[in-house]
């Protein structure tokens, strides 16, 4: 049985193309690269040389 997870194409994208999809979109709405890496590393718990 599927679940729902299975049908979105986000849980088969890496990290890496989700994250440089994320730095462009943020920068054109006039935030910075080290906003984002904030952000996850606070939602993820990751320093900021294990990001």
């Amino acid at each position: 049985m599927k679940s729902n997870f299975d049908n979105h194409r986000i849980y088969s994208m890496s990290f890496a193309s989700v994250y440089v999809l994320y730095i462009a979109k943020v920068e054109k709405k006039g935030h910075t690269k080290a906003e984002v890496d904030e952000v996850i590393r606070w939602l993820t718990g990751y320093t900021a040389k294990g990001l």
